[in-house]
């Protein structure tokens, strides 16, 4: 993965970087970087979780960011979290990420201060950041799709890899934009009056953290219908989600699927939710075997939230290790044998390149529609979660089971990395968070 993430430098510099007409500031992933022309004028400091290289996260001091553009926002983080994806990060699985990089992509906080241009925020308010950034100019914008904005992501790689230019996220390598992330004590928000929603007095940094657009999303996208069955790989936190989304959608039933504890938790949590361990399967049984035993044809609906990192099989591990692959298609493989013919598999989980030994040919001959989901576009469905977890409709806290303090972040990290049991979602706070809310985990020291 470091001779990859090499060759894509490499790559980025032999192609040239496409900054030009960007709605905003790119690459910025750090307020040190370029000799700190992006580091508060008064020489503050702050707390931040930067990559230093594979496998190594740590908290650093470093300065405080300003703002940049007319339409900024340097926002207090007053609640950041981990999540799957970041692991990814700290792996050195996604392409373009640089030593000294300020790492988060979900967090919410007040508005300390603002560029000239905002006149719909103020400072003080209470927001919650859009993990995906929007121009709010170009038609995908428009149409409330900034995953797929054309106008805030500089990296001619990212057309290379994909034939297209998609649009950028908060602390997730100069692949989508090196925008500094919200692991932090302070964070720059470009554009900021497209990516931050207001958060409303009765409403708990610990709920409002987590939206919940990206599960949400897969279901929705995905097409899971009152009264069909669906299976979801992967029980972190946007498959435990899902699987919730999945039943609040009638679902008549939800099989959730993983190799640990997470299932028992999913079924303390989700009611009528039915799981499938697969480390304790017998032998020569499969998921797609037990999954056919438990729905004679096959389910309506599958979703892949587990993502392409982690092989199971010996020839994949191998292929991945050598670089012969970026991605494994097992588990797309397996949703594709457990799927009705003419059903659905949607994809939410993380993928990044090419893969190996993928079945096209049960594709084409099963009749399956695969959806890649892509990353959830969150200002589409936002407001609306926003208004559910107001009116006690929904609990995102479900899934809420640690808090801790930035300075234990990175060992964060490496708990989230394992898998160890218990911890499913944890909140992060640093020194401007409100006291904790009711009913939410005490703090935890590392």
């Amino acid at each position: 993965m470091v001779a990859e993430n090499m060759m894509a430098r490499l790559a980025e510099m032999t192609l040239g970087h496409g900054d030009q007409n960007r709605a905003a500031h790119t690459d910025i992933s750090n307020p040190d970087r370029d000799g700190g022309r992006y580091r508060d004028d008064g020489g503050a400091k702050m707390k931040a979780l930067v990559w230093m290289g594979k496998t190594d996260v740590r908290v650093i001091e470093t300065s405080k960011p300003k703002i940049v553009d007319d339409h900024d926002v340097i926002l207090k983080v007053t609640g950041s979290t981990v999540c799957g994806s970041d692991v990814h990060l700290m792996h050195g699985v996604v392409v373009q990420v640089e030593k000294g990089d300020i790492l988060g992509r979900e967090f919410c906080g007040v508005v300390e201060s603002v560029g000239p241009s905002i006149t719909k925020l103020a400072v003080s308010d209470r927001v919650v950041n859009s993990f995906c950034i929007s121009c709010g100019e170009c038609s995908y914008c428009k149409d409330k799709l900034p995953t797929a904005c054309e106008k805030t992501n500089a990296s001619t790689l990212h057309t290379k890899l994909y034939g297209g230019r998609m649009g950028v996220i908060f602390g997730y390598s100069h692949l989508t934009g090196g925008y500094a992330g919200g692991q932090a004590e302070y964070v720059r928000i470009p554009l900021a009056e497209n990516n931050l929603l207001k958060i409303p007095d009765n409403v708990p940094d610990e709920k409002a953290l987590y939206l919940l657009p990206t599960s949400y999303y897969s279901v929705i996208y995905t097409g899971v219908n009152e009264g069909d069955t669906v299976a979801i790989w992967g029980l972190g936190p946007i498959g435990f989600m899902a699987c919730f989304w999945a039943k609040k959608k009638d679902a008549t039933r939800v099989i959730g699927i993983d190799s640990n504890w997470r299932t028992e938790y999913a079924k303390s949590k989700i009611p009528g939710l039915e799981t499938i361990n697969y480390a304790t399967l017998e032998s020569g049984q499969t998921v797609p075997t037990k999954i056919h035993e438990m729905v004679p044809g096959g389910v309506d609906v599958s979703i892949d939230a587990s993502g392409g990192e982690y092989a199971k099989g010996w020839a994949h591990k191998l292929e991945m290790a050598i670089g012969a692959e970026q991605d494994t298609s097992e588990m797309i493989n397996e949703c594709l044998y457990a799927t009705k013919k003419f059903g659905r598999v949607g994809i939410i989980g993380d993928y990044v390149g090419f893969t190996n030994h993928f079945n096209v040919g049960a594709l084409m001959e099963l009749g399956i529609y695969l959806i890649g989901c892509g990353q959830a576009p969150v200002q589409r469905y936002w407001e609306e979660l926003l208004e559910m977890v107001e009116k006690g409709e929904i609990d995102p806290t479900i899934m809420l089971t640690h808090r801790f303090k930035i300075d234990d972040i990175a060992k964060a990290y490496k708990l989230q990395e394992k898998r160890v049991e218990g911890l499913v979602k944890c909140f992060v706070e640093t020194r401007f968070s409100a006291p904790r809310a009711e009913k939410t985990p005490e703090l935890t020291s590392l």
